[in-house]
């Protein structure tokens, strides 16, 4: 096939030689059904499951019928089926008391005629001649509950409009999370507890299963004895409901394991405090105390831990053994024997965990520093896993000098190591570290330093002060800036081409984009060669083509650059429905990482990426990698974990699965996109020790690991700089530190000046571009054309990797 064929030319044929399409084929489905079996983690489980295959059940909760498969906005997949719970057993052949289910039906549909979307619905009330029919029917209730988010709302009644928006204006998600979660969707409602309390007064067996992407308060499962077991199966993709079937009859015996820490309140997260003060800014007084880093090390704070990080039960039982650990070039490695001890097949996730001494800087009693899962294991069957820790993993980021400025240390002390299936159970190995003196790992120098972070947290839970600034203004420009919102859903420009011989090349003797793939000419020598105003429109998005909708980049059809379209993820390739094209709808991002499973995300990309190319589209944008700072966040759905090391090896693994196809992910939102209220101005106030430590770490992980064709910049600030304009996030830490060889986009219809984003290395601006400000700016001297050559030949570099 001709280079940039499916670039080119519509329709997409098959991929393969056989003719048959892999987008939203079986063999895809499959791969999401596997992801699903996985991602399920079984919380609790007091001798009632498995079920017998001839159980009848009672499922309660209008979740049973109303399946969850992902979040909403750029994270939803429209794919050809969903299998709800209620579906998966009825594939499996379990006889369900279906009256109630016929309840749900109509009820939802009322709600869902007035435009409430699933997951949002109110809980449905059960009559009382129902709950006796069905104690009639069956002993064995299920409860099931469900949540929903979504992008640019966070899980709360609180929005912000405070910009234009061209938008139309559709049904407010904020408002109906106030109405039907009138204390937030963290807690289980009144409605919800009058049905459960229903179910545990009438039922000898109750299973709760939670269709959720976040974390909820989960004390009225662990704490009552009436909740006989309890399953987290999340948002488990197109096929979610039929795992959890399975799971429930031992088809499946549960492998995953949470990736958050589940507590029981709200406010036991130190993040929740401050997290709507303003819409302007937030404070991450945390620091880098988030998730189990906090939990498992500040006094007082385990005993709110309702399910640890890590945290998952089995149907079979593990014996875990360290053989054999010591020295490498560059740490320490542990080789740990496990043996299934129990009865049944069944995989085991193992965790190494580091604890660093406090010293100067102070550490958290523990970090996640490998993880390994086994393979499927029989009644008996061993296997050895490697697990390693470097030195580098064990530093810590010194901001203020404390013991050397900027740099990542070694503080003197004794180092240990934990081997276990969570963070609470991870039992002290007896080999440790020791060092006599301070050991400086790497030197760096300070690069977004906060200028308004007054404070944040020390191990104890008490607080330090921080050094301050003068604020920097968010929309600093040499003239006139944009109105706020009114470059939102701006369409690209349709740029007509000058009319030329058909026969004969667009300029005697212009150099193509073929002649530089060709090996006729080096990039250096088309880029000099092309019109300034040519130049500038590469760095903005393009018209879709095909099934594309978020549009595409290049177009410069006279020079032959071809349009290369993106398409949106993370839980599949988002094709609009209208187009007749379905793809495989995997499971959310958080799910993905429940399975600990490098492997399987890997296997996740390389099919996202061949139904990616399929339909010729070429950069998939996904992973979304930001940290579970706050269960609040409403895309936490489409990220994978409160721990920077889980999210960034799960995603590696995803990153090479794709760009094994020849196209590209985008890895974002770069960075601290931790909340959506007000996204697009908002001001992450981090220190340079937490942004290191937490919210750049995954990012670093990817970058070094897998070699990203693109990063995504984030609509937020950092440290009172927008993101896509922060030479020291795109230029100072992603190139000259960590090497990244492609392209910076920026988030759809940001906020930024173009001309500011291009000096700080924000190479191409979405969904479109502003040619003539960039112009405008180039002619007052506040950029120049080698730096705009530069952005070019990154965007053109990446074209020309795409077959």
């Amino acid at each position: 096939m001709e280079k940039w064929a499916r670039l080119k030319y519509q329709p997409g044929i098959e991929l393969y030689e056989d003719g048959q399409r892999v987008t939203g084929s079986k063999k895809h489905i499959e791969i999401a059904k596997k992801a699903a079996d996985e991602s399920i983690v079984l919380l609790k489980n007091e001798g009632v499951l498995p079920l017998s295959k001839d159980c009848k059940l009672a499922l309660f909760g209008k979740a049973s019928y109303e399946y969850v498969k992902g979040g909403g906005g750029s994270g939803d997949v429209h794919c050809r089926y969903i299998h709800s719970l209620y579906d998966g057993l009825k594939i499996r052949g379990t006889e369900v008391f279906e009256p109630l289910i016929d309840l749900y039906k109509d009820e939802l549909k009322n709600q869902y005629d007035e435009g409430i979307v699933p997951g949002m619905t109110e809980e449905v009330s059960v009559p009382e001649a129902l709950f006796d029919q069905a104690v009639e029917f069956t002993d064995t209730a299920l409860v099931v509950i469900n949540r929903f988010s979504g992008e640019s709302w966070d899980r709360s009644n609180i929005s912000c409009d405070n910009e234009f928006n061209p938008w139309p204006k559709g049904l407010s998600m904020t408002e109906v999370s106030g109405r039907v979660f009138p204390k937030g969707d963290f807690y289980i409602t009144e409605k919800e507890k009058a049905m459960i309390e229903g179910v545990k007064k009438r039922f000898k067996n109750v299973i709760a299963v939670l269709n959720i992407g976040g974390v909820i308060d989960c004390r009225w499962i662990a704490e009552d004895d009436a909740i006989n077991a309890a399953i987290y199966m999340g948002q488990g993709g197109m096929e979610g409901g039929l795992s959890c079937a399975d799971v429930l009859l031992g088809n499946v015996c549960p492998s995953g394991r949470l990736t958050d820490t589940f507590a029981g309140e709200l406010s036991n997260y130190p993040s929740t405090e401050g997290f709507h003060d303003s819409f302007d800014y937030v404070d991450y007084n945390e620091d880098i105390y988030v998730g189990y880093r906090y939990f498992e090390t500040v006094e007082g704070a385990s005993s709110k831990v309702v399910y640890p990080f890590g945290y998952g039960r089995s149907y079979t039982s593990f014996e875990t053994e360290v053989v054999s650990y010591g020295p490498m070039s560059d740490g320490f490695t542990f080789t740990v024997k496990v043996t299934n001890t129990g009865s049944v097949p069944g995989k085991e996730v193992v965790q190494l965990y580091f604890g660093a001494p406090q010293g100067l800087l102070g550490k958290p009693k523990k970090v996640l520093a490998d993880f390994e899962k086994t393979k499927e294991l029989m009644p008996g069957e061993s296997v050895l896993l490697p697990l390693s820790v470097t030195f580098c993993q064990m530093s810590s980021f010194d901001d203020l000098g404390k013991v050397k400025e900027a740099s990542y240390v070694l503080e003197k002390g004794v180092y240990e190591f934990y081997i276990g299936s969570d963070v609470r159970s991870a039992e002290k190995v007896e080999f440790s570290y020791g060092l006599e003196s301070d050991v400086v790992v790497k030197e760096l120098t300070h690069k977004l330093r906060p200028v308004s972070l007054k404070k944040r947290m020390l191990s104890d839970g008490s607080y330090e002060e921080l050094p301050t600034g003068p604020d920097k203004d968010l929309n600093e420009c040499i003239f006139e800036k944009m109105e706020p919102g009114t470059e939102e859903a701006l369409t690209p420009v349709i740029r007509a081409v000058e009319s030329h011989y058909l026969t004969q090349p667009y300029k005697e003797g212009a150099v193509t984009l073929a002649d530089v793939a060709d090996g006729k000419a080096t990039l250096d020598e088309f880029v000099s060669n092309l019109p300034t105003e040519r130049l500038i429109d590469i760095l903005g998005g393009q018209p879709n083509t095909g099934v594309g909708n978020v549009f595409g980049f290049g177009n410069l059809p006279e020079y032959g650059v071809p349009n290369a379209q993106t398409a949106d993820g993370p839980a599949g390739v988002r094709i609009n429905p209208e187009t007749g094209v379905l793809t495989t709808a995997f499971p959310c991002a958080t799910s993905i990482a429940c399975t600990w499973n490098k492997d399987l995300a890997e296997e996740i990309g390389f099919a996202g990426g061949e139904e990616l190319k399929e339909n010729n589209l070429c950069v998939w944008l996904t992973p979304a990698i930001n940290i579970h700072r706050n269960p609040m966040c409403g895309r936490n759905f489409e990220y994978y974990s409160e721990d920077p090391y889980l999210t960034g090896r799960m995603a590696a693994a995803m990153v090479r699965g794709i760009q094994k196809n020849k196209v590209g992910a985008s890895v974002k939102h770069f960075a601290c996109n931790n909340k959506e209220t007000n996204r697009k101005h908002s001001d992450s106030r981090v220190s340079e020790r937490a942004l290191r430590e937490i919210y750049l770490k995954a990012f670093e992980i990817v970058v070094r690991e897998s070699d990203p064709y693109t990063i995504m910049s984030s609509y937020n600030a950092v440290n009172g700089e927008r993101t896509s304009e922060s030479h020291d996030l795109l230029t100072g830490i992603l190139r000259d530190e960590w090497g990244f060889k492609g392209f910076v986009t920026s988030d759809w219809w940001n906020r930024s000046e173009q001309y500011k984003e291009i000096n700080a290395g924000n190479d191409l601006k979405m969904g479109c571009g502003f040619t003539d400000r960039v112009l405008k700016a180039l002619e007052m001297g506040a950029i120049d054309r080698e730096t705009i050559e530069t952005s070019a030949k990154r965007i053109l570099d990446v074209i020309l990797r795409f077959d």
